[in-house]
């Protein structure tokens, strides 16, 4: 038996480096055994500000967990946060009772209870774990899984990034009615600021007081070091309640080899990350020289410049770091289309599809849609056993929706009305505002149960834009 790999730091943060790969293949006996405590916790990421949150073992987010595939996992979840709390184990193929989604799979475990999670984490790759209630999100109870691939080429140096942000809590409130006056904070060229229509008036953004890597804000953050001549692996996730996310580092390019823990096809380099909520991305670069850099959260939100580490090389721990400007005019950012490549043929799931259009969210709205319905009313997938199975959505709203489905690993296949050469394996996707379309299509071969298709986007989660693929 093997106790569960951490990376913890006092104070309510956590820190950036990840532990070395744990290289020894796993026994058919191997246990890693972990308890998750959740518990309120005072958080002030920078000066002056008081957030109460709700902390697992008393950091936001909570600690890095780590296993090889293969190992078994059995995690204890000791409630002590003052609610009804879960573990959703995001972008894992598992036993449906052990998915953590309060009232589908599992009731809240309520507060002073706990509630024993026992199943062996996989496919292998960057996955994440978070309450599934709806006050626990919100409040930091997030962190993230490596499940280790011991087939995988090593790297030099590695780094575990959260991108998180500490939400107004007043201000989902607000946004749940549609009334919000938060705005967004998109870069510059980004097609989230190039889509909205001069008059556009949106009620359902959050409006965040710190923005974070890793529990802290720039210049707070705990430094990245790498020596010249290194490759660096960094598994990045966005963690934020609503908003897309751009990350550049300065003066290199990313090559991204992995989108929600899964392999693609071909590597692609680029200089930024586009990376949706929810969403996962492996990056890696070469230090070439000796410097320093900044890896941002590019925004034009006036507090933009705290979501930002610093990376440097030996003897640059004082220098001032390059940074970059607050766009992606001009520049290449990973986008599907790039990743995976297009073609001429009309897009064709092989089998019919399901079509969902994602609508509602006018301002004063509380109601987010699929069909013109909201959870629990909204259509439903049934499947069989080994169905092949195509999701086809359609975006009527003037938002991007990140849509995820629990238990599953799909493969996206169309965009914007073209057809992916290659198509990409992922949980969450991206789908375009103002009529973009995408099509999932995946095989029914996970643990047979209820399983959550809904947009990550909490807001409109919580105001219903939600539904079920059910094994009959």
């Amino acid at each position: 038996m093997r106790r569960g790999a951490f990376i913890g730091a006092a104070a309510g943060t956590m820190a950036v480096a990840v532990l070395p790969p744990l290289r020894d293949a796993a026994r058919a006996d191997d246990v890693v055994e972990v308890t998750l405590t959740a518990a309120p916790l005072r958080f002030s990421p920078v000066p002056g500000l008081d957030f109460g949150g709700i902390a697992f073992n008393g950091t936001i987010p909570g600690p890095v967990l780590r296993v090889v595939h293969g190992q078994r996992l059995r995690a204890t979840l000791v409630n002590r946060s003052g609610y009804g709390a879960t573990v959703h184990w995001h972008g894992m193929i598992l036993p449906n009772a052990m998915d953590g989604a309060e009232n589908v799979t599992q009731p809240a475990v309520p507060d002073g209870g706990s509630f024993v999670y026992e199943f062996v984490p996989g496919p292998p790759g960057t996955r994440w774990y978070h309450d599934h209630v709806g006050r626990g999100l919100e409040r930091g109870m997030f962190g993230l899984f490596i499940v280790e691939d011991p087939n995988e080429p090593r790297a030099d140096a590695e780094f575990a990034l959260v991108f998180h942000d500490v939400p107004r809590l007043s201000t989902i409130v607000a946004a749940m009615h549609g009334t919000s006056g938060a705005g967004m904070g998109d870069p510059l060229g980004s097609p989230e600021l190039m889509d909205m229509a001069p008059n556009d008036r949106m009620g359902d953004e959050v409006a965040y007081e710190a923005h974070c890597i890793n529990g802290a804000s720039y210049p707070s953050t705990t430094p990245l070091r790498v020596q010249v001549g290194q490759r660096v692996r960094l598994r990045i996730l966005n963690a934020n309640l609503t908003q897309t996310r751009y990350i550049r580092l300065a003066g290199h390019r990313l090559t991204v080899t992995h989108s929600d823990g899964n392999p693609l096809a071909q590597p692609l380099t680029v200089d930024a990350l586009r990376v949706g909520v929810a969403e996962r991305y492996d990056a890696w670069f070469e230090v070439t020289e000796p410097g320093a850099w900044l890896l941002q959260g590019l925004s034009t939100g006036p507090l933009a410049y705290e979501q930002a580490v610093v990376v440097h090389t030996p003897g640059f721990e004082r220098a001032s770091p390059l940074g970059l400007p607050a766009s992606v005019a001009g520049i290449e950012y990973f986008t599907y289309e790039a990743a995976g490549g297009m073609t001429s043929s009309a897009p064709d799931s092989g089998v019919p599809a399901h079509d969902f259009t994602l609508g509602g969210g006018a301002y004063g709205s509380d109601q987010w849609t699929i069909n013109g319905a909201v959870y629990p009313k909204t259509p439903k997938v049934y499947v069989a056993r080994n169905d092949v199975v195509a999701v086809r959505f359609t975006n009527k709203t003037g938002m991007d929706h990140p849509m995820h489905l629990h238990g599953h690993v799909v493969d996206v296949i169309e965009v914007e009305g073209k057809t992916l050469a290659r198509p990409l394996a992922k949980d969450t996707a991206l789908v375009r505002g103002n009529g973009g379309t995408l099509t999932w299509r995946f095989t029914a071969n996970s643990p047979a149960g209820r399983w959550l298709l809904h947009c990550h986007n909490a807001v409109h989660e919580l105001d219903g834009m939600m539904t079920e693929v059910v094994y009959r």
